[in-house]
């Protein structure tokens, strides 16, 4: 079969209005129809892009199943694009989760709930939401594959690991990140750009981060939404606006950065289990 070299990728960076689901259908419309414009075979949208992040108890007034129309429209509008929006899925009456939508082909092809809900600093998801149990990978055309994984679970080392050793050649990573919201002393500015990098570089994995840019009650997101490159470089990072950004990821070069550093061939899974099993044994 043969695998096109090239994938046209884009990050959306957006603020939205919290709790207001049809203001933020339509900015998200329009941002696919601009990258559809451009030509892009892959968009991410931020964590939770449909209904903004501080929600304590309305999760409930904005949840909505996987299969929602709203969702279809948008999978529709993306066409054969794949467009990944973060929404907040109600599974049963009662049981929601920060969840991600992978669209395309005018369906929703897979849904990713967060993993690691965080409880520290200003952040309690697991108040709010349940956590998800299963990593989620989608096609995106022939040779090219994605991972998704939601903020916090990227602080999860084990996590990302288990994600990428199936070698996807996309990571996708919509944030919600704020200035300030873990401790005054900890930088999500600075400590957001350097563990994305990691992960690209030991992996041989481009990284697609799509955080969010402007106020949200107290809080202030920060931006900083970039497309990293195999080797951890720096493909294009958004200034301190709104904007859809935009590169194009090479097979061939994510080929030369994992044969170089073979860290997926290396992994030895089996070890790694045989270890955790006598270490929790």
């Amino acid at each position: 079969m043969h695998h096109q070299d090239t994938l046209r990728v884009g990050a959306v960076q957006l603020n939205v209005e919290l709790g207001d689901v049809d203001h933020n259908l339509a900015r998200h419309e329009e941002y696919i129809a601009e990258a559809r414009r451009q030509k892009l075979e892959l968009l991410v949208f931020p964590e939770l892009s449909l209904t903004g992040y501080a929600l304590g108890p309305r999760v409930m007034e904005v949840a909505m199943p996987a299969q929602d129309p709203r969702l279809i429209a948008l999978a529709e509008a993306a066409e054969a694009m794949q467009t990944i929006v973060g929404f907040v899925e109600e599974a049963s009456p009662g049981e929601y989760y920060n969840a991600l939508g992978v669209l395309q082909h005018g369906r929703v092809v897979a849904v990713h709930r967060k993993l690691n809900l965080p409880t520290y600093g200003g952040l309690e998801e697991g108040k709010w939401f349940c956590h998800g149990l299963r990593l989620t990978h989608a096609d995106v055309c022939p040779g090219w594959t994605t991972t998704s994984l939601i903020c916090a679970d990227l602080w999860n080392p084990a996590l990302v690991h288990a994600a990428l050793l199936s070698r996807p050649a996309v990571l996708c990573a919509p944030i919600n990140s704020a200035s300030g919201i873990v401790s005054e002393e900890f930088s999500n500015e600075r400590n957001w750009l350097l563990n994305v990098r990691f992960y690209a570089m030991t992996y041989g994995t481009p990284v697609i981060m799509a955080n969010r840019f402007g106020p949200e009650g107290a809080s202030h997101f920060w931006g900083g939404s970039c497309i990293l490159g195999p080797r951890g470089e720096t493909l294009i990072a958004a200034e301190d606006a709104e904007a859809l950004i935009t590169a194009s990821l090479s097979r061939r070069e994510i080929a030369k950065a994992r044969f170089e550093l073979p860290t997926h061939r290396d992994a030895d899974t089996p070890l790694i289990q045989q270890l955790l099993s006598a270490r929790f044994s």
